[in-house]
C-alpha cells in the first residue's frame, strides 16, 4: 500500500467532533486499546491533522509530528496504527512472532506474512478471526515491524495445516509512510536497513538468576530451537511471547537473545552441534572456556560461512553474521573472555597467522582481509555439519522472481606484480595466475615458513630478508629513510596484497568476465527536473553483467513509469532514466533481484535539502 512514494492531496486539522469520532472509531477497531493508550498517541490538547492521498488513504497524526494511524479506504472500517504508534504502545495490537530475525527481510521487502514464517508455541496460536488487525514482531525485540490484516481465522488456519498466507501486510518499517518524514527514526539498534533483529540493549539486562526452574520446558514453549529458517539461536524468551505461552510466576526478566546480523546472505542455515558445544549458561564458564568457545565458533564460521569471494568484510559483520550464528545454544558474550573487545580478539588471531586484518584508525574498526587456510589451527579443525534447506516462510511475487535470476558472484582477485614476483617464484607459484586474497596470503606465509623468518622470541613478528623487504616496501620508502627490518603478522597480508595488481571477476550464471582494476559501483542518482518532477538515473550496472534494455523494460513495469536508455559518452556504458523518485526501491530491487551487494551500490539523492 505504501510501497511507492505518494504525495497528499490535502492536509487539514480535525475539528473537535471529528477528533472524538476518530478516537471512537479507533476504540471500536482496536478493542484491546485503552483510553490511556489512545491519549498517549493522540493527546487531548494536541492538534491532529488528516492527510488525504490519491489512493483514498487517510493518514492521521500530530501536527508537525509523526503519523499515528491510517485509514485504508477513508471510511473508518479499516483503520490501523502506524509503526510509530506501535513503538510508543507496543501492546496496542496482538502480534505474530517471526521464527527468526532473518524472516523480517521478506516482510520489509513488501511480502505478505505466511504461516510457515510464524513461530507457533506448543499450545498453538491464540484464537483470531479473519480481517482482524495484527502486528508482526521479531523475537527479542518488543518493537513491531509491520501491521496487517488476518486473511483467515485460527480455525481455518488449523484446517489448512498452518499453510498459506496469514497476514496481508498493509504497512511496514521502511515503506514510504515510515519515510514520509525527514526525521524518521528507529526504536532501537536491532532495526537495520533491510532486516530487524533483537534489541541489543536487552542483552545487558539479562540475568541468569531470573530463570525459572522449568527452564527446559519454558525454552521449548517459547520456540528456543534451531529450526530451519532461523539464522540465530535464542537463549531466553522475550515477554512478547506472553500471549503464546504460560509464563513462570517467578520469572523476573524474560529476555530473548538473537544474533544481530547485517544485510547478508539470504540462505539460512541450522547449526547441528555436538554435545561438547552445548552450553546451558555462559555465565558458568570460566574465562579460558569462553576463549576456547570463541575460537571454535570462529573456526566453524571460517570453514562454513566465510567465503573468500566475500572478503574483505568488517569485523563487526564477521562477528554478527558469521561467528554468532555458529555459537551453541547459550549466552555468548565476548566481554566474558580475556580479550574483552572484538578487535583485540581478532588481532590475536591475526598475530597467530590465522587471519589477516586491516585496521581503520578513523572508524576504529578492523576488517578481515584474508584467511590463512593452511594454518595448523584451521587445517586441524573439523567443522560440524550444517543443514541448509529452502526458506518457504514467505511468498512474494517480486521476491520469488529474484530467485530465478541468475546467481551473481563477485570476486576480488589479484595478479602478481614485479614487486612480488620473486616471492611467488620462490615457493613455485605461477606469476601469471590470478589469486584471491586468501591464496595470496597463503603464498607469503609459505615463503616465511620456507625461509624460517618468524622471530624465535616473538612468534607474531616476521623478520624481513632482502627479497621480502623489497616486495613489501621497495618504491614506497622515501630516499634517505630506513627500511623496516621486522613486520607484524597482522599487517603482512594486507601489505603484500596491496603490492599486487587488483582485478575482479564477475560471474552470473554461465557468463563470467575478468577485468583489471577495482570493480566500479552502480550509481543511483535522484534529481529534480523542470516542473519539480523527480527522475532517477541508473548507470554503471553493466559491470555486473546486466543488460540495459531488459532492465529498463523491467523497471518500467515494476514502477509503472516511463524509462529511457541513453549511451554514455566515451563508451562508458548506458544510463537508464526512470521517471519518479524511486531511488530506495530501485536500490532494493537491484539487491534482491540481481544479487548486487549493497557495498557496490552508490546512492546520491540530490532532491534532499
Amino acid at each position: 500500500m505504501f510501497k511507492k512514494q505518494l504525495e497528499a492531496k490535502t492536509q487539514q486539522r480535525l475539528s473537535g467532533a471529528d477528533r472524538k469520532k476518530l478516537k471512537r472509531t479507533i476504540k471500536e477497531r482496536l478493542p484491546s486499546s485503552s483510553d490511556a493508550d489512545i491519549d498517549a498517541l493522540l493527546p487531548p490538547k494536541a492538534e491532529i491533522t488528516v492527510s488525504k492521498f490519491p489512493n483514498r488513504v487517510h493518514v492521521y497524526g500530530l501536527e508537525g509530528g509523526f503519523p499515528m494511524f491510517f485509514d485504508v479506504d477513508g471510511r473508518g472500517t479499516e483503520i490501523f496504527p502506524t509503526v510509530y504508534a506501535l513503538w510508543k504502545v507496543p501492546e496496542l495490537l496482538p502480534a505474530f512472532i517471526l521464527k527468526g530475525g532473518e524472516v523480517s527481510r521478506f516482510v520489509l521487502g513488501g511480502a505478505d506474512l505466511m504461516f510457515p514464517g510464524i513461530y507457533v508455541p506448543a499450545e498453538g496460536l491464540p484464537a483470531f478471526l479473519a480481517g482482524e488487525p495484527w502486528a508482526v514482531k521479531v523475537p527479542g525485540n518488543p518493537a513491531p515491524i509491520a501491521v496487517g490484516t488476518t486473511t483467515m481465522s485460527s480455525t481455518e488456519a488449523l484446517k489448512a495445516g498452518l499453510r498459506g498466507k496469514a497476514l496481508k501486510i498493509t504497512h511496514y518499517y521502511r515503506d514510504s509512510l515510515w519515510a514520509s518524514l525527514e526525521d524518521h527514526y528507529v526504536p532501537n539498534a536491532g532495526f537495520l536497513d533491510n532486516v530487524v533483529f533483537e534489541d541489543p540493549s536487552l542483552l545487558s539486562a539479562f540475568q541468569p538468576s531470573d530463570r525459572c526452574e522449568a527452564d527446559a520446558s519454558f525454552d521449548q514453549q517459547n520456540g528456543i530451537s534451531s529450526e530451519v529458517g532461523e539464522a540465530n539461536d535464542v537463549a531466553d524468551a522475550n515477554s512478547d511471547f506472553n500471549h503464546f505461552s504460560t509464563t513462570c510466576t517467578d520469572l523476573k526478566n524474560d529476555i530473548s537473545e538473537q544474533v544481530v546480523v547485517n544485510v547478508g546472505d539470504l540462505k539460512v542455515t541450522e547449526n547441528v552441534f555436538t554435545d561438547e558445544f552445548i552450553v546451558e549458561d555462559q555465565h558458568t564458564l570460566s574465562t579460558e572456556d569462553v576463549d576456547a568457545l570463541l575460537d571454535k565458533c570462529l573456526l566453524q564460521a571460517l570453514h562454513t560461512t566465510v567465503k573468500d569471494k566475500e572478503l574483505p568484510i568488517p569485523g563487526s559483520t564477521l562477528w554478527s553474521s558469521h561467528v554468532l550464528p555458529c555459537k551453541p545454544s547459550g549466552y555468548l558474550d565476548i566481554k566474558k573472555s580475556s580479550y574483552k573487545k572484538l578487535s583485540k580478539w581478532l588481532q590475536s588471531k591475526s598475530s597467530a597467522g590465522l587471519i589477516s586484518l586491516k585496521e581503520d584508525k578513523h572508524k576504529k574498526e578492523v576488517t578481515l582481509f584474508s584467511i590463512n587456510r593452511s594454518h595448523p589451527d584451521y587445517a586441524s579443525f573439523k567443522p560440524e555439519k550444517r543443514n541448509v534447506e529452502k526458506n518457504e516462510q514467505i511468498s512474494n511475487h517480486g521476491t520469488s522472481e529474484g530467485r530465478f535470476q541468475k546467481v551473481l558472484a563477485v570476486t576480488e582477485i589479484y595478479k602478481p606484480s614485479v614487486h612480488v614476483n620473486p616471492i611467488f617464484a620462490s615457493v613455485g607459484a605461477d606469476t601469471r595466475k590470478l589469486y584471491s586474497a586468501s591464496e595470496a596470503t597463503d603464498v607469503i606465509f609459505r615463503y616465511i615458513e620456507l625461509e624460517n623468518l618468524v622471530k624465535p622470541t616473538e612468534k607474531s613478528i616476521v623478520v624481513l630478508d632482502a627479497a621480502l623487504c623489497d616486495a613489501l616496501y621497495k618504491g614506497i620508502i622515501k630516499k634517505g629513510s630506513t627500511y623496516p627490518t621486522e613486520v607484524h603478522k597482522r599487517d603482512l597480508g594486507s601489505t603484500f596484497i596491496n603490492r599486487m595488481q587488483a582485478h575482479h571477476r564477475v560471474t552470473r550464471g554461465n557468463e563470467s568476465v575478468v577485468r583489471k582494476g577495482a570493480l566500479k559501483t552502480v550509481q543511483l542518482i535522484t534529481e529534480r527536473r523542470q516542473g519539480n518532477k523527480k527522475v532517477t538515473k541508473l548507470s554503471r550496472f553493466e559491470s555486473f553483467l546486466v543488460d540495459a534494455e531488459p532492465l529498463a523494460t523491467e523497471l518500467q513495469k515494476k514502477f509503472a513509469c516511463s524509462t529511457s536508455v541513453t549511451e554514455l559518452p566515451g563508451k562508458k556504458g548506458h544510463e537508464i532514466l526512470v521517471q519518479g523518485g524511486v531511488i530506495e526501491d530501485l536500490g532494493r530491487h537491484l539487491v534482491e533481484q540481481y544479487g548486487i551487494p549493497k557495498r557496490y551500490i552508490e546512492v546520491l539523492d540530490k532532491t534532499k535539502k
